[in-house]
């Protein structure tokens, strides 16, 4: 069974009275068929290294000053070198030991507010898992989905498992069914699928809900004309002996304003 090593190394930063104020972090990550190299700071990443690709990527966000990591690729080969030899010790000193693993835990949510045909993207987040890697595979009404589909790097966690971010680009049509399913060693081959449908209220279209409340305006405006005529007329009759004159100029006024003009 392949054994994964992972080399966590933890930097505080101490106020002047003694307090943590940032936690820089660096992760090195090997076994037989992964790498994984990243550094960052309270938890946010802040660059890796791309193997594939052979070079470093840097993940903050645009600053009017941008960082740099000059260096920092040619570091992580030679940690990558490192991190296979004491594998490779660990594995004979201990005599191949039984791998620990730890199964993921999977959730699914839209990254933005649901509107039919108004692209968005669904996030898949997996974790609690040891150790890397986990597979993760997308279907749109059951049919596998590959394109418009990223995978983070695997994110250490503080209880030294690892969790990973996997999004797809969608536009959400009506009764759309989108489903993320992982696989992970310690599933025992049981994946864990996690569905997620275009909710009903999606179906409603922008234009219709200021129709809706402009009718539901309307309607509670009559009501309550109504009811302050109930009340009027039934003061008319208490007070006034030409009860029946009033209550015909009233019910005339009443008339006049039902009438709503076409198209509002």
């Amino acid at each position: 069974m392949e054994q994964y090593l992972a080399i966590l190394t933890l930097t505080v930063f101490l106020s002047a009275d003694a307090q943590p104020e940032h936690n820089d972090f660096s992760i090195t990550g090997c076994s037989e068929t992964e790498k994984e190299s990243m550094t960052g700071s309270d938890g946010e990443e802040a660059w890796h290294a791309d193997f594939n690709q052979k070079t470093g990527v840097v993940t903050l966000p645009d600053f009017a000053d941008p960082m740099s990591f000059p260096g920092f690729y040619e570091v992580s080969l030679a940690d990558q070198e490192v991190c296979k030899q004491n594998l490779a010790v660990l594995i004979k000193a201990y005599k191949s030991p039984p791998e620990e693993m730890e199964p993921p835990e999977t959730s699914i949510y839209p990254r933005n507010d649901v509107q039919l045909t108004v692209d968005n993207t669904l996030i898949c987040h997996v974790t609690g898992f040891f150790p890397p890697p986990v597979n993760v595979s997308w279907t749109k009404n059951n049919v596998v989905v590959t394109e418009g589909v990223s995978l983070s790097q695997y994110q250490p966690r503080s209880d030294c498992t690892f969790h990973v971010f996997s999004s797809l680009k969608i536009t959400p049509e009506e009764r759309d069914i989108y489903s993320c399913t992982v696989n992970h060693r310690a599933l025992q081959g049981q994946p864990q699928t996690k569905i997620w449908s275009v909710p009903e209220a999606a179906a409603v279209l922008p234009s219709v809900g200021p129709a809706l409340f402009c009718g539901v305006g309307l309607t509670l405006g009559l009501l309550g004309v109504a009811t302050g005529l109930f009340f009027l007329i039934k003061a008319t009759t208490t007070d006034t002996p030409d009860m029946a004159k009033n209550i015909k100029h009233l019910m005339q006024w009443t008339q006049s304003i039902k009438t709503v003009p076409p198209g509002f």
